[in-house]
């Protein structure tokens, strides 16, 4: 059984059972939980859930705009055939100065990169998302907002700091696509993934996901085993990976669940 499964279901199950329920922007309610934690060996299997299908090359296709394309334009997303941007896009076809546009603004990923070549045992690899000066003008605030990067031995490690987790949908994404982060920042700069640690401040299940959830959690006995990721291994420049570098073998799931994202 997927140890993401495990961990993931765990969480839900925590939250359906003991989660406070309020309001919050989108409107819709939610069953929430602070500080909620999963943690992988990255070097033992890779985080993907198997008792529900998790759309793996779009996933893919989001974290490269982000931190590759370092865009903030949807209209290179839907180049890509990817739509997970849609609702969010305004009229310039941008998010304003969200997400890949913090990473671009201050060089991140070239600054994250040189540092684990020339220092891996610094303490001050972080790369932010949250820039309190141009929070008014995005349209939506990040969610997976920060990486802590560190180096033991020869693996590299990454925490992600997530500030909102909407377990459904995004978390699914989330833990999948950083987890393929790790693995190609880290063939990039010559060392081995190592552990990912995917903490949450706010856990939550909206109300209209309830039955959708509950219809997972039954099918935990039978989850099934983890995926194997294969990255290229010819490429070692982390601007050249694309999407057909990046591939996932033997993964079995359990089906589609349907949830609608809210806004």
């Amino acid at each position: 059984m997927s140890k993401a499964d495990t961990q993931y279901l765990d969480i839900v199950e925590k939250i359906l059972k003991t989660g406070y329920f309020a309001n919050n922007r989108t409107g819709v309610r939610t069953y929430k939980l602070p500080h909620q934690i999963m943690q992988f060996d990255l070097s033992e299997e890779f985080p993907i859930l198997t008792t529900k299908f998790v759309a793996f090359k779009t996933a893919v296709k989001e974290l490269l705009w982000i931190w590759q394309l370092q865009s903030n334009d949807v209209r290179e997303l839907q180049k890509m055939n990817c739509h997970v941007w849609d609702e969010w896009m305004r009229p310039d076809g941008t998010i304003g100065k969200a997400y890949g546009y913090q990473i671009r603004k201050y060089k991140q990923v070239d600054t994250l990169l040189n540092t684990l070549k020339q220092d891996p045992q610094s303490r001050r690899m972080i790369v932010s998302l949250w820039n309190i000066e141009d929070l008014p003008d995005m349209a939506l605030q990040p969610c997976a907002y920060q990486t802590l990067w560190d180096v033991a031995d020869d693996r590299l490690n990454c925490m992600l700091v997530q500030r909102s987790g909407d377990m459904g949908l995004g978390v699914p994404f989330n833990m999948a696509q950083y987890a393929v982060l790790v693995h190609l920042i880290a063939q990039s700069v010559g060392l081995k993934p190592g552990l990912f640690t995917h903490v949450i401040n706010n856990a939550h299940i909206y109300e209209n996901h309830v039955e959708a959830m509950k219809t997972q959690l039954a099918r935990r006995s039978g989850a099934l085993a983890a995926p194997v990721l294969q990255i290229n291994p010819d490429i070692h420049d982390f601007y050249d990976f694309t999407t057909d570098d990046i591939q996932l073998d033997q993964y079995q799931h359990l089906g589609k669940i349907s949830m609608e994202v809210a806004v």
